[in-house]
């Protein structure tokens, strides 16, 4: 075999049939034109000799979905102008696509709705599985293959919610998932992660979560791990509640892949749902681990698998030896080629991220020599459910899961009032989410680092359910799109709500605490260090406006904030504001997906149309020419 440099390997990134769809419609392609296009998009023949395969953050999604990339993801800082931070066009030129390509549509929101329309909905797992089943024996079969999963796999719909994530786990098992770690994983209850651990058919990897040192002196812990089978005490001494790596052997060669949660989980969600587990970066555990890995294993290529997010996967690559590839998750970055890091050493790391919602899987093909990697290609392979036939096994779980009746069983959330809907048992999940609510006046979309339209008629559905003055909704990354002019369905709904959280609440707040809110979570996303960023966007608000500049430091970056009538947020006033998804004590309102419903059918037109009178996005000030901004249509601004 030729050996092929790192570099040399880069050069060949990037599908062979670029712009192949151009101004085509999916639906009007004959079969023959259809597999010609898969031989394109899908036809990617091994090199080298062990590929990885790297889903992340699929939140959930079975079936395929429309999805909008982000019209604004703002680099800050050193990561100002560089992947992940490019949208639009941008991100084509990076890239070298075109703008009027499929790849386009996929990477992009640029003419989303358009391009939504001629070429479909992405994912799906069924597709997935027929992806997989094609890449595995373009690598000259399974055995020299390894399938990761980079977590936020169990959250982010209502038949996760109510399986308690079951169905993702058994989903995974279909597909062959043979490591993953975890972030929204960490949302349901310990026992509850630990049982579905113990259904996973592969290995749960996170070097940085530790016992906290209370528990280890408590009978309850050790009662409760010895009933998942040990799950959850992986070493005392260490006080590691996981297995921190795995050995395979892929293709001859031995492959260590170490695990990376995420590490601001006790933070960036309920505590009470895991009491007995601190989470961290612990940037010096992986160093000292990386060592004792190549001391005592001599693996041939070392390999993170993160939900770190991008940037800090970034920054960790250029403080950290030994490790060739991270394969990252948790800010949703569809990038569709690695960055190349340098060590401290002098060494190349690549940093990858696959995206989310299942519209992607990375493969990274490695030439891996004796103790050291020659060369790696990548991809991040679009998944198009006009292209892919669905897998038939798949698709009949997928099927069985949407055909299990809602009982007094299904827990909906944390609070013991709202246990189950008594108005939904005995209908099938199915039966449930297909409920037709209202259609949209215009695309409904969440990801961007702020509002989105998805958001603003959540916002506007708590202030009308509260009489509230303003609405407070988390910045979550999750949730698909509809189109304009399409129904609103229960499972839309869903997509956008569904977690163990989901209590709403109202209260009276200072206008210094609304503005502190605002300045804190504007420091978890800008602040120019990645270790001290969340990976969430901005928190969103409805009944407000106010100016940003990312640029600035903590506590000067929120300026002229104005209720809708056009009055200055006062800091000594007090405000009736609405909000839901809180991390501690949980309030004791009813469900979020309860009381958009409702609004939907409540407040929709005579001709069903639910309108957004206006949407509370802020000004942006500061910014330049920022390549991570443009307007909804992808234009720079």
């Amino acid at each position: 075999m030729m050996k092929l440099s790192k570099r040399t390997f880069l050069k060949l990134i990037g599908f062979s049939a670029t712009g192949s769809l151009a101004g085509t419609s999916i639906d009007a392609m004959t079969r023959q034109a259809r597999a010609e296009t898969l031989g394109g998009l899908y036809d990617l023949p091994m090199a080298g000799n062990v590929r990885i395969l790297h889903t992340t953050d699929i939140h959930a999604q079975l079936q395929p979905v429309f999805y909008r990339e982000p019209n604004v993801n703002i680099g800050v800082g050193d990561a100002e102008g560089k992947l992940p931070h490019l949208v639009g066009q941008a991100l084509l030129d990076k890239t070298g696509f075109a703008k009027d390509s499929i790849e386009a549509y996929a990477y992009t929101c640029l003419d989303f709705e358009k391009n939504a329309r001629k070429y479909g909905r992405m994912g799906g797992l069924a597709q997935l599985k027929t992806l997989y089943n094609a890449l595995r024996e373009q690598a000259g079969g399974v055995e020299n293959t390894l399938t990761m999963d980079g977590g936020d796999l169990w959250q982010g719909s209502a038949t996760a919610l109510w399986t308690r994530g079951v169905d993702m786990v058994e989903v995974s098992n279909l597909l062959g998932v043979q490591l993953m770690t975890g972030h929204w994983e960490f949302t349901y209850h310990e026992a509850e992660l630990l049982g579905n651990l113990g259904r996973f058919n592969g290995e749960f990897l996170s070097q940085n979560i530790r016992i906290k040192e209370d528990s280890l002196f408590e009978d309850a812990y050790f009662e409760m791990v010895e009933n998942y089978a040990g799950m959850g005490l992986y070493d005392e001494d260490s006080a590691r509640a996981f297995k921190p790596y795995s050995i395979r052997q892929i293709a001859g060669r031995k492959i260590a892949i170490i695990g990376q949660a995420f590490p601001r989980t006790a933070n960036a969600n309920p505590q009470g749902f895991i009491p007995d587990w601190s989470f961290g970066i612990r940037e010096d555990d992986l160093k000292a681990l990386i060592d004792q890995i190549h001391e005592n294993e001599a693996p041939d290529a070392t390999i993170l698998l993160s939900h770190n997010g991008m940037d800090v996967d970034l920054k960790l690559a250029g403080r950290v030896d030994g490790i060739d590839a991270i394969f990252g998750g948790h800010t949703h970055d569809g990038v569709p080629v690695p960055v190349e890091v340098t060590t401290p050493g002098g060494g190349t790391c690549m940093v990858t991220n696959a995206g989310t919602n299942g519209k992607f899987v990375g493969v990274m093909d490695m030439d891996v020599g004796e103790g050291n990697v020659l060369g790696m290609r990548y991809h991040l392979v679009p998944i198009f459910e006009k292209l892919l036939e669905a897998d038939s096994e798949v698709q009949g779980f997928i099927d069985g899961v949407r055909a299990t009746v809602y009982d007094e069983q299904v827990v909906e959330s944390r609070a013991e009032a709202f246990k189950f809907n008594a108005a939904r048992v005995g209908k099938t999940f199915d039966q449930i989410l297909s409920e037709k609510l209202a259609i949209a006046d215009r695309a409904l979309f969440r990801r961007g680092n702020f509002m989105g339209t998805w958001d603003q008629l959540i916002c506007d559905a708590m202030k009308h359910e509260y009489k509230a003055q303003i609405a407070l909704s988390p910045g979550f990354r999750w949730g698909t799109s509809v189109l304009s002019g399409e129904w609103i369905t229960m499972e839309d709904v869903m997509t956008q709500t569904a977690m163990t959280y989901g209590e709403t609440y109202v209260q009276d707040m200072t206008g210094e605490a609304i503005l502190t809110i605002l300045e804190s979570v504007a420091d978890n996303l800008f602040d120019p260090d990645p270790y001290f960023q969340s990976g969430g966007d901005m928190v969103r608000v409805g009944g407000l406006d106010y100016t940003i500049d990312p640029s600035k430091p903590l506590l000067s970056r929120i300026i002229d904030v104005k209720l809708d009538s056009g009055e200055p947020l006062d800091p000594a006033g007090t405000y009736s504001v609405a909000g839901w998804g809180v991390v501690g004590d949980h309030p004791d309102g009813r469900l979020i997906w309860d009381v958009i419903r409702d609004y939907l059918v409540s407040e929709k037109d005579r001709n069903n149309v639910i309108h957004i009178p206006k949407e509370n996005h802020p000004t942006l000030v500061g910014m330049g020419s920022n390549p991570g901004i443009t307007d909804y249509q992808g234009n720079l601004i």
